[in-house]
């Protein structure tokens, strides 16, 4: 072999190793979710309103007793175990609407922007959809609403902005922030109004802030709350509610 083959070997071997390294690196960092408070835990329980199930790789809430017409597609936020969020998601169909949590590949919405397809096709008795998500999920769950508005009514961002420009998108928006947050901090959020359709509702949560939109604990980089959880949550529900009701043309789903 010659010197330049040689020299060229090597340097693929080298490539290759650094790129195995890099993938074992970012599968084991990616993997490495936020866990669940045991209140996310037991919002996963069937209740006498909500029966809940594992169906298709999803989380589905399903009000007991009714035939929703409304539903809400949820991705968690960046990291964090998609059961994190099922107190809030249990809340949304205790009022009568169908509630799905989309479990995201490596726990990062960005590897599935699409989910929302499965499960649009999989209920095709429910003829509003709002699509909504946490943090990252926010910015999928734009990302998806922005591109599918003739099947999306209407998006709920919990402490996110859209990635690209939806702004022309023929959907209902709210977005919901802290105002403590210490990761996509209130100006950031707010800044991304020209991004969004013009009637968007910009909903602060006085006292709230990043962490406290799920049920997984601190969050590193973030700021202490002055709220509790159970507040903040309860101002999430109402201002989702508020949206789910406007897109359904009514108070239930």
């Amino acid at each position: 072999m010659s010197r330049r083959r040689r020299i060229l070997l090597t340097v693929l071997i080298t490539l290759f190793f650094s790129l195995v390294s890099f993938v074992i690196i970012f599968v084991s960092w990616a993997s490495s979710a936020a866990q669940p408070m045991p209140e996310a835990l037991a919002a996963l329980e069937s209740s006498a309103g909500v029966e809940v199930a594992q169906q298709d790789g999803w989380w589905t809430f399903t009000p007991v007793g009714a035939a929703p017409q409304t539903g809400f597609i949820f991705y968690p936020g960046g990291r964090v175990d998609a059961r994190a969020y099922a107190p809030l998601v249990h809340a949304v169909a205790e009022q009568g609407y169908l509630g799905v949590i989309v479990p995201m590949p490596l726990n990062l919405a960005i590897l599935n922007v699409n989910g929302a397809d499965a499960v649009i096709a999989r209920f095709p008795e429910i003829a509003h959809w709002v699509i909504g998500g946490h943090s990252l999920g926010a910015s999928m769950s734009a990302q998806y609403a922005g591109s599918h508005d003739a099947a999306i009514d209407g998006l709920a961002m919990l402490a996110g902005y859209p990635a690209t420009n939806m702004s022309t998108a023929d959907v209902a928006v709210v977005s919901i922030y802290g105002s403590e947050d210490g990761l996509a901090r209130p100006a950031q959020v707010t800044g991304a109004a020209p991004n969004l359709p013009p009637d968007t509702a910009f909903v602060e949560i006085t006292g709230g802030n990043h962490g406290q939109f799920g049920w997984y604990g601190d969050q590193s980089g973030d700021n202490p709350a002055s709220i509790s959880r159970d507040e903040q949550q309860a101002q999430t529900l109402a201002a989702i509610l508020d949206l789910m009701a406007r897109v359904s043309g009514s108070a239930g789903g």
